[in-house]
């Protein structure tokens, strides 16, 4: 499956690991099919980019470094 991205903005953390579908909300595919705990295991260990506060609960990682992520993983 090929997801699109923007070109540039934030991803949320469910946009990235995804989110099943229920009977009311159709769900997100995963751009990085793990956890919640794994992926921020591998921020912890510098395996995956470090996030950015954008304001005191809203924390989000840039589009261009999910990309970079995929394309680095993907090669």
């Amino acid at each position: 499956m090929h997801i699109s991205l923007p070109d540039t903005g934030y991803l949320r953390l469910p946009q990235i690991i995804g989110r099943k579908s229920t009977a009311n909300d159709p769900g997100l595919p995963a751009l990085v099919p793990v956890s919640a705990s794994t992926l921020w295991q591998w921020v912890r260990d510098g395996k995956f980019p470090a996030p950015v506060k954008l304001g005191p609960r809203t924390t989000a990682w840039s589009v261009e470094s999910v990309r970079a992520y995929i394309q680095r993983v993907a090669e």
